[in-house]
């Protein structure tokens, strides 16, 4: 699955504050390989009535970052099986808040033991 947006003609899923459609970037940061969950959770989001940009596999905090920017979303997805989302999370965190993206809601899935939820938060 590569980059997909929803139509114009869908409906459903607005943001309040910038009156649009809710836009979602979701990532793969890190080297793992294994992307098909978030390409679920991608077409979920999108059938939902979200924009959905799906940046693929091995993206670094800094690319997540900028996409984030650039395409100016309401929210990060991150997909992490690896065990690196604790270097990998708060770095994504500290550029998105660099960038002055602290209104970016970030969300994440993967293998994530229950331990490390509350760091993350």
């Amino acid at each position: 699955m590569t980059e997909r947006k929803t139509s114009p003609e869908q409906g459903g899923a607005l943001s309040p504050s910038k009156g649009r459609r809710i836009r979602v970037l979701v990532a793969k940061p890190g080297l793992d390989g294994h992307d098909r969950g978030a390409k679920v959770v991608a077409r979920a989001l999108r059938d939902a009535g979200m924009e959905v940009i799906y940046t693929g596999l091995r993206q670094t905090p800094e690319m997540i970052a900028e996409a984030a920017l650039q395409e100016d979303v309401d929210a990060v997805g991150l997909s992490i099986l690896s065990g690196a989302h604790m270097a990998l999370v708060p770095r994504v965190f500290e550029l998105l808040r660099a960038n002055g993206q602290e209104r970016v809601k970030v969300f994440l899935g993967g293998i994530i033991p229950d331990e490390d939820v509350p760091l993350l938060k």
